[in-house]
């Protein structure tokens, strides 16, 4: 069941959420048959830090890579031919995929493992000082600012 939502209206009354939108549009569109690729987990660790665990059975670490794109992650693997035998029975799947993970601002990779099947990727959001809330100090209403006591004392002179 695919619901559309029409946005229309939000293209029409918010500037600067073009990208949010883009991204429920494209969501919609997906469905679950079409999420090819290993299962995965993301979980949120902390506050800014955020950690992605692919299960990828049979890789080797050359066989995987991660790509840092802005806004964008990409974990692609190629499988090896590695069809020594004949099988009874194959359930586990070792062929190549891509998986795309759309990343906010400010968030990075900051390391990577390979760890008893599992892929572990590691993410931190590093905001930028002028992004963070700052505090701001409020002038007396009582005395003029030195700057307008300037213009004052300029335009009596």
């Amino acid at each position: 069941m695919r619901t559309s939502f029409d946005l229309t209206p939000f293209y029409r009354s918010s500037v600067g959420f073009d990208r949010l939108f883009s991204l429920l549009d494209e969501a919609s569109r997906l469905t679950s048959t079409s999420a090819a690729g290993p299962a995965y987990n993301i979980e949120r660790l902390g506050t800014d830090t955020y950690r992605i665990t692919l299960a990828v059975p049979g890789f080797e670490m050359d066989e995987l890579e991660i790509v840092q794109q802005p806004n964008l992650l990409i974990v692609s693997g190629k499988a090896g031919t590695n069809d020594k035998g004949e099988y009874l029975h194959r359930a586990i799947e070792h062929q190549r995929f891509t998986q795309r993970f759309e990343l906010a601002d400010f968030v990075d990779v900051t390391g990577a493992a390979l760890r008893n099947g599992l892929l572990t990727i590691e993410l931190k959001r590093n905001l930028p000082d002028t992004m963070k809330p700052r505090r701001i100090e409020i002038a007396s209403a009582s005395a003029p600012a030195q700057d307008e006591q300037k213009q004052i004392e300029a335009k009596a002179a």
